[in-house]
């Protein structure tokens, strides 16, 4: 009975459904369908019963799916257990990112990652929402904040101060904002998330909070091109420095109001299990400490940031 056969039963009994089971395992319909019957022959029982409109398990599938689920798990652990012990780097690496960390900075250290590791593969899901790591397929995500579920495993990659940004030609035209209660009047650009837009903009300055409910002409659930329209000189945007680091460098944005602090974040690596955390996730956690740690340097250099992040 071939392992791959079993990955088939597995994902029908999850999904109820040879079509959306072989749509998630990247195989024809009909070649998942084929690996179900070579099981149910080698078992001698049907594991599903079919309908023209149902698939369900059978009383038989009922007692045999979980056992071999439970089987699968152990080999893979074997299997992983031992690659821990040589310290073998190779598989699939399956990440999430965030739109603008992702494409701008974290791509192209996966693809210096891939060189220095050539038998490492990679599928990158870029999405500013927070993933589901079952539903979705995904074995690590990097993302800001710290994970909130125990039963996530997690490596902090480092602190993130967050920054108000915008083009000197924007303030030309507009004004340079010197305190929260200046900005109403000013455009704001919004990241929205599951139709919430984020147009409350909070700041701390010598222990006095400030809440600021903004108003802008721009909104969207895709960080990155929040990030573009400040670049452009659209209007004010609150971001993590590291999504902004290449513009700030550059000079090509400001970062305004430096006294009066908006929240500040942290940047992890986070996995679904212990079981997950492998040489490869151990590397680029390492990886990734390395290169923030060299950008926060260069806006620690230019009075952008303060030295305390690195802490």
């Amino acid at each position: 009975m071939l392992l791959e056969d079993l990955q088939v039963v597995l994902r029908v009994a999850e999904f109820r459904s040879i079509t959306a089971a072989a749509a998630d395992l990247d195989m024809r319909t009909s070649t998942a369908s084929a690996a179900l019957k070579r099981v149910e022959c080698a078992l001698g029982v049907e594991l599903f019963i079919r309908t023209t409109r149902q698939l369900r398990l059978s009383s038989a599938g009922e007692r045999y799916v979980p056992q071999c689920e439970q089987a699968l798990l152990m080999l893979d652990q074997a299997k992983q257990n031992m690659k821990d012990d040589l310290d073998i780097v190779d598989g699939e690496m399956r990440i999430t990112l965030s739109s603008d960390l992702g494409r701008n900075l974290v791509t192209p250290w996966l693809d210096e990652f891939m060189e220095t590791y050539p038998n490492v593969s990679l599928k990158a899901h870029i999405s500013d929402s927070n993933i589901d790591f079952f539903r979705d397929s995904v074995d690590i995500a990097l993302r800001y904040g710290s994970p909130n579920d125990a039963n996530l495993y997690g490596f902090k990659i480092c602190n993130v101060p967050v920054l108000l940004c915008a083009t000197q030609e924007y303030l030309d035209k507009n004004g340079i904002p010197k305190h929260p209660h200046d900005l109403p009047s000013h455009n704001g650009l919004f990241y929205q998330l599951y139709d919430i837009v984020h147009d409350v903009w909070e700041f701390t300055h010598c222990g006095t909070d400030y809440k600021i409910k903004m108003s802008g002409n721009r909104a969207s659930n895709d960080g990155e091109l929040v990030r573009r329209w400040c670049a452009a000189g659209k209007g004010l945007a609150v971001k993590s420095c590291l999504d902004m680091s290449a513009d700030l460098l550059s000079g090509n944005v400001k970062s305004l109001m430096p006294a009066f602090k908006p929240t500040a974040t942290e940047l992890w690596l986070i996995c679904p299990s212990r079981q997950s955390i492998t040489p490869v996730v151990r590397l680029l956690r390492d990886t990734f400490r390395e290169k923030c740690k060299v950008i926060l340097k260069q806006l620690i250099k230019k009075n952008i940031i303060n030295e305390s992040v690195l802490i």
